[in-house]
């Protein structure tokens, strides 16, 4: 009877693991890069809509630089930028469950991101989110969940790796670029370091979502010049 309910956990397991965009594992070594087509009436009238200036372009390049230090010195462990709406929200690994929610503007101000978001090493934080993960799993809480999400939660958390500090500097410094783009230009983008992985929206509403390890073949292939 053991074997049989062996058997189905691992058949749940990987059910689980196939059938979502991003799985709980994250991006898969065969679907390193995700599209997903989005309204096609957006898609269809995208070079009749003339681009205008964000309040987010008017500050890229002081946003592109806090931002940075967001992730490799600061708090912030997941970012989401919205370029045409202004809107920018964090996640800190000291109140993890929650979701700060910021002006564009004022991320553009130095002493604005030091009250913010403390101080702490990249190392620090990465060391953070493997305590939190582990508290979890040592929890009574964890009792509760089925045994083919444990399988799928343990082995994750033995395998986990976060994003690298070099591929963070990659996606900032195509930021711009992005942005920039004369036909389908970067509407908004996410970045996780807990999941390693890139989300980004364009101006087509198609959004990309790519591993962190692959991003510069992404902009290798799509961006002329990279």
């Amino acid at each position: 009877m053991s074997e049989q309910i062996s058997e189905s956990d691992n058949d749940l397991e990987e059910l689980l693991l196939r059938e979502s965009i991003v799985s709980a594992t994250g991006l898969n070594e065969t679907s390193v890069q995700i599209g997903i087509k989005g309204d096609p009436s957006l898609r269809e009238t995208t070079l009749e809509r003339k681009k205008y200036e964000s309040p987010v372009d008017k500050v890229i390049t002081q946003i592109v630089e806090n931002v940075e230090d967001l992730l490799l010195n600061r708090s912030t462990y997941r970012i989401f930028i919205g370029f045409n709406s202004g809107e920018i929200r964090t996640q800190s690994i000291f109140d993890p469950l929650r979701q700060e929610i910021h002006a564009a503007e004022k991320l553009a101000d130095k002493s604005y991101i030091e009250r913010q978001f403390p101080l702490i090493s990249y190392a620090d934080k990465i060391q953070g989110m493997r305590d939190i993960y582990q508290a979890i799993q040592q929890s009574k809480m964890f009792e509760c969940v089925p045994s083919h999400w444990k399988n799928i939660f343990i082995k994750r958390h033995k395998s986990w790796e976060p994003m690298l500090e070099s591929e963070i500097c990659t996606i900032m410094q195509s930021m711009k670029i992005m942005r920039e783009l004369p036909d389908f230009y970067l509407r908004n983008i996410t970045i996780c370091i807990v999941q390693d992985l890139v989300r980004m929206q364009f101006n087509c509403d198609g959004t990309q979502i790519i591993s962190a390890e692959n991003y510069q073949k992404f902009l290798e292939d799509n961006i002329p010049g990279r």
